[in-house]
């Protein structure tokens, strides 16, 4: 026999063998097999079978620790994909933060401005009224002290004098 020959080919060539076989007269399930060639077989079967298992149990464990490594592999690729997500959510957070403090900053900045300029208005306002008044009253004391002196240089001959300097 050839000793490359698979199991499964081992098999077939049994079940071929088993079911070409001549059958016994008066016996219906019964059939007469090359009894060497039979046993040959299921010996070559027996000596392949453990280095095939031991082969099949390779190829397990070797797609266990592949499957094994794929989970390592994805669970690394997710928890980086969440650190970037929380990140990213941390990031735009902190825009979300800065532009609604910089909207604060400044609806106070015109509120104050506002105010500035009412609280400048009015007291440019009220300056310019107490100067005015500040004015008016000089001006009307200046106006009594004149005719004071008038009245008084009118008195002792000074005011023709004065009269001409004025005009």
């Amino acid at each position: 026999m050839n000793e490359n020959q698979g199991i499964l080919e081992l098999i077939e060539m049994l079940y071929n063998m088993i079911s070409e076989a001549w059958g016994v007269p008066l016996g219906q399930d019964k059939c007469l097999v090359d009894r060497e060639k039979a046993l040959e077989l299921i010996e070559e079967i027996k000596a392949q079978l453990p280095a095939e298992m031991a082969e099949a149990k390779r190829l397990v464990s070797a797609r266990d620790e592949f499957i094994r490594n794929a989970k390592k592999e994805a669970e690394s690729v997710r928890k980086l994909a969440e650190e970037r997500a929380r990140k990213l959510v941390d990031e735009q957070e902190i825009v979300r933060a800065a532009k609604a403090r910089a909207e604060e900053m400044i609806a106070t900045a015109d509120n104050k401005s506002r105010e500035l300029r009412r609280a400048a208005n009015e007291y440019v306002a009220e300056s310019l009224q107490g100067a005015e008044e500040s004015v008016g009253q000089a001006l009307a004391l200046v106006r009594r002290t004149r005719s004071q002196f008038r009245s008084a240089a009118s008195g002792s001959g000074f005011a023709p004098q004065r009269e001409q300097r004025e005009q």
